[in-house]
């Protein structure tokens, strides 16, 4: 490998390891989104929950009221009830596997089952922080090594198809 080589394969490691350091500060800003939204969503079930609590209901029971109404408007406004529940329990579960992961297992943790609207927001509000933890060390090493791994097979495919080339006009 030439010295311009060795220093691509560097530069293309210390890239991946810069990148790949982030993913433990992206997994703590999606957690602490994803708190701020259950804070919400659990205002509304624990008011939806209340109203028909007074009306001598459980939730699946003020649900069931919701469906079997004739009136399309009131039928919506359960469905839409019913996905609120929903995703505020997802969210729940999502925020204690987040939680019980270990710190360098909190990005797979997140990329398994992440909410898309909180992804999405994370990603676009994204602040990339200095991985001084020893998760964003281990996910900076593997960056690292993934980049420098790339640019070497790169660079190998490269010398390849210029021998063949050489190897081919020798033969003409």
């Amino acid at each position: 490998m030439g010295p311009i080589a060795r220093i691509i394969t560097i530069v293309a490691g210390l890239a991946g390891g810069t990148v790949f350091s982030q993913a433990p500060e992206f997994a703590q800003q999606y957690r602490q989104r994803i708190g701020g939204a259950i804070d919400e969503l659990r205002v509304i079930v624990e008011d939806f929950n209340a109203q028909a609590a007074e009306h001598h209901l459980d939730r699946q029971q003020a649900l069931n009221a919701y469906a079997q109404s004739s009136d399309d408007f009131l039928h919506d406004r359960g469905v839409s009830m019913r996905s609120t529940i929903t995703r505020y329990e997802t969210l729940l579960s999502q925020q204690l596997h987040l939680g019980t992961a270990a710190p360098v297992a909190k990005p797979f943790v997140l990329l398994g089952n992440a909410d898309d609207v909180v992804f999405a927001n994370t990603w676009r509000d994204f602040v990339p922080g200095v991985p001084v933890s020893f998760a964003g060390l281990v996910w900076g090493a593997i960056g690292f090594v993934g980049g420098w791994m790339v640019a070497a097979l790169l660079g190998l495919g490269a010398r390849r198809a210029v021998r063949t080339r050489r190897v081919h006009r020798q033969v003409r």
